[in-house]
């Protein structure tokens, strides 16, 4: 038997494995995803400190730089000498600023925001009571947006060019540039003052009013569990308005950026290809093209949220709808500043919570950031 010659052309010998084979870096993967996660939930903790903090610096500074006095704010305007000056040393305004701002950070972390000079109540326990109709609102807005927007962007990208195109791009562009402040008040005059479709302020009528245990703190969801269809009823008339008007903007935003995505999986090969195999239209469209948008859908409608929480307040203003934008608009008229710092923190953690569990849902959904 001829024997076998175990050498290269150099004469150095090939090299043999006498054990099953091995794969350094492939060992090593594993730990390296481990490290990649760890990095990153350190730099999501480390970027959620550094923002709440500057978050409360800006409340902090915001209720120093404003004009209004937070000791008449509490006392009234015809206040003794001696009674002003005792206040001020309650309020601790007589220390310096940086113990000043430890100490409101202290007051923060402990659910200490004051007490309000307009309801006598802590600032806690007022906004307990009014948020819940601001996320209510703002629910109502991001369904209305959801469920416009995402079709007319999809159906807009699906023809380009075509009337529907354009009539999608201008529904984008006007919900950009009309105010929101004037859009209310126009839909006031036509759908409350003219056509008396609508109810024209508050979440329900005089005459429902208490009438439902706020059990949720959303009045739909709660007249809905009691079976109280009358006040059901009653709310949605009043929230489909402001709702609407709200949620024109997500309208824009989303349709805009459903569009574009659409635009973007419709030019991929798998695309092509699906179509020259000859599967029907609707299929390319919703069991292939869309299903490579929903996650980046998903994270683009949890951001509108915050953008919705920003109109609210000037929505609740025209609607005089009981939630935490009218709240903030008592606070600044009034000049009571724990109202006004209360009610800004509370919409700023709102959206880093907002952002913290979009970034999470994005990566549960898409693997390829895992």
């Amino acid at each position: 038997m001829a024997s076998v010659d175990m050498t290269t052309r150099d004469n150095s010998p090939v090299p043999t494995t006498t054990g099953p084979a091995t794969n350094g870096p492939v060992d090593d993967m594993p730990d390296d995803g481990i490290k990649l996660a760890v990095r990153h939930f350190i730099g999501r903790v480390v970027a959620v400190v550094t923002t709440l903090l500057g978050l409360l610096f800006l409340t902090f500074s915001m209720g120093r730089l404003l004009p209004a006095d937070p000791v008449l704010a509490i006392t009234g305007p015809e206040v003794s000498k001696e009674v002003y000056d005792r206040v001020f040393k309650q309020l601790g305004l007589d220390q310096p600023v940086y113990i000043q701002f430890l100490s409101y950070v202290k007051r923060v972390l402990t659910g200490d925001l004051g007490v309000s000079a307009i309801t006598g109540q802590p600032i806690v326990t007022d906004l307990l009571s009014i948020f819940p109709a601001t996320i209510e609102l703002t629910l109502v807005a991001m369904i209305v947006g959801t469920i416009v927007g995402v079709p007319l962007g999809i159906t807009a990208a699906v023809h380009r060019g075509k009337p529907i195109d354009h009539v999608a791009r201008i529904v984008g562009l006007a919900g950009h540039s009309i105010p929101t402040f004037w859009m209310g008040l126009m839909a006031l005059f036509i759908f409350y003052a003219k056509l008396q479709w609508v109810g024209a302020s508050g979440r329900v009528d005089v005459y429902y009013e208490g009438i439902v245990t706020p059990v949720t703190g959303f009045l739909l969801l709660d007249s809905a569990m009691e079976g109280n269809w009358d006040v059901f009823q009653n709310a949605l008339g009043h929230i489909i308005l402001p709702g609407s008007i709200l949620g024109y903007y997500s309208v824009a935003y989303i349709s805009r950026m459903s569009r574009s995505f659409m635009l973007e999986q419709l030019g991929q090969e798998y695309i092509i290809t699906a179509r020259a195999k000859g599967l029907a239209s609707r299929q390319v469209i919703w069991r292939h093209a869309f299903r490579n948008i929903r996650v980046q859908l998903l994270t683009i409608i949890a951001l509108t949220l915050g953008g919705l929480l920003e109109g609210a307040v000037l929505i609740e203003t025209v609607f005089a709808w009981p939630g935490l934008g009218q709240y903030l608009t008592r606070g600044l008229q009034m000049n009571d500043m724990n109202v006004v710092m209360g009610a800004v923190l509370t919409i700023g953690i709102v959206f880093l919570i907002i952002n913290i569990t979009s970034d999470v849902l994005y990566r549960i959904l898409d693997p390829r950031t895992r």
